[in-house]
């Protein structure tokens, strides 16, 4: 049984979601605070954690940046929970290592599709442990992505969205594509969630003039450059 970690103070929103996570079959836990958290998540080793993005003792970006630092925890999805909705909020809490966000107050079944939809991504085995588009080469079995011979760090969602596109390299993909490839069907996310993490993956390929390989196709989507 798969287990939903949450770090969550409000006492009412907690009961809110052990309820919706245990009927859906997972094993839930939570802390009311961060420091209690992270030990807790430590010690638990979770397959997914709920976070609040404001607790009373820390800011919840602090702990995405704890876990994303520890090699036995960073590969867990991260979901930040927050009342905050704009995009330099959202684009904070990427940088920090969250893959996904939710704009409080929401509904359970919006959660719970993101959540399946995470642990699906996070389950998933590749076939190849390798692939490569011109100086780019991502590393499958150690979730590492070098341009030019020199490693590049990628967030979650933008590793996710970098693997797609160099799995189909010279096909065009709409915002829609990208969003079901790498979040999952039946989720609702915005075409401005994939437009910050293109963004966001275009920054750090940007370091090497030789790794600036995404596009834009105007009124249709992404691909990856056809020069090679």
């Amino acid at each position: 049984m798969k287990t939903i970690f949450s770090i969550e103070d409000e006492e009412s929103l907690v009961s809110l979601l052990e309820y919706n996570i245990k009927a859906a079959g997972y094993k839930f836990e939570f802390s009311l605070n961060g420091y209690d958290g992270m030990l807790k998540i430590q010690e638990l080793k979770p397959d997914l954690i709920l976070l609040d993005r404001m607790l009373p003792d820390m800011e919840g970006t602090e702990i995405c940046k704890f876990i994303r630092s520890n090699k036995e925890i960073q590969r867990i999805p991260i979901i930040i929970l927050t009342a905050k909705g704009e995009e330099a909020d959202l684009i904070e809490g990427f940088d920090y290592g969250a893959d996904d966000y939710i704009i409080k107050p929401f509904s359970p079944k919006e959660l719970m599709a993101r959540i399946s939809a995470l642990l699906r991504r996070a389950t998933e085995s590749d076939t190849s442990s390798k692939l490569t588009y011109g100086n780019i080469v991502m590393d499958t079995d150690m979730h590492r992505v070098y341009c030019c011979d020199k490693e590049t760090k990628l967030g979650p969602r933008e590793y996710r969205i970098l693997e797609f596109l160099l799995q189909n390299p010279g096909r065009v993909y709409s915002r829609q594509q990208l969003l079901d490839a790498v979040w999952g069907t039946n989720v609702y996310i915005t075409d401005r969630t994939i437009d910050v993490h293109i963004r966001r993956l275009r920054k750090a390929l940007s370091v090497n003039e030789e790794c600036k390989v995404i596009r834009t196709i105007r009124s249709s989507g992404y691909s990856l450059d056809d020069k090679s």
